[in-house]
C-alpha cells in the first residue's frame, strides 16, 4: 500500500500546482450549478500563500491535494477549502486533510472546527455527518447557497 502524500505549507512555487488542483476538483460541479465556478476555483493562490493559508499534499513531484484553513474566521477555526485531484480521490487523502485541520484547530486552542459546503455538493453533505461534523445552518453568503457545519474537538 502506498503511503499518503505528506502534507506541508504551501511555498510561493506552488500557487499554480494549488489552483490546478483546486480546479480539477471542483471543475465538475460547474454544470451542477448552474454555470456558476465554485467559490475555491475564484482564490487568490498567491495571496493565500504569502498569508500562510494554504496548505499543500505532496506525492512524489505531484501536488494532489489543497486545504486553505481561516483560523480567525468569525465562526472559529474554518476549513475553507479542501480539494484533493480526482486522480487521488477514494484513497483517504481527502479525510487526512480534514484530520491536520483538525489538528491544526487544536493545535491553536480551538476547541472546534467548521466548514461550509455548497447546496449542490451532495456527496460532501452526506460525507461531513459520517466524519462528526453536524449541520449548523443553511444560508446564502457571498452568491452561493452554501450548508454550514461544525465539528467538536476535544482539546
Amino acid at each position: 500500500m502506498k503511503p499518503m502524500p505528506a502534507i506541508r505549507l504551501a511555498r510561493p512555487a506552488d500557487a499554480q500546482a494549488l489552483a490546478a488542483c483546486v480546479s480539477a476538483a471542483f471543475s465538475h460541479y460547474i454544470e451542477r450549478m448552474g454555470g456558476q465556478v465554485p467559490g475555491p476555483m475564484r482564490a487568490d493562490f498567491a495571496a493565500l500563500i504569502e498569508a500562510a493559508r494554504a496548505w499543500v499534499a505532496q506525492d512524489g513531484e505531484c501536488i494532489v491535494g489543497a486545504l486553505v484553513l481561516e483560523p480567525g474566521y468569525k465562526d472559529g477555526f474554518y476549513v475553507d477549502t479542501v480539494a484533493v485531484l480526482p486522480s487521488h480521490q477514494g484513497t483517504g487523502l481527502g479525510r487526512a486533510l480534514l484530520q491536520f485541520a483538525e489538528d491544526e484547530a487544536r493545535r491553536c486552542g480551538h476547541s472546534s472546527i467548521c466548514l461550509a459546503t455548497n447546496a449542490k455538493m451532495t456527496e460532501n453533505q452526506r460525507f461531513y455527518p459520517h466524519i462528526g461534523y453536524v449541520e449548523t445552518g443553511r444560508r446564502t453568503e457571498d452568491g452561493y447557497d452554501r450548508v454550514f457545519y461544525r465539528k467538536s474537538l476535544a482539546l
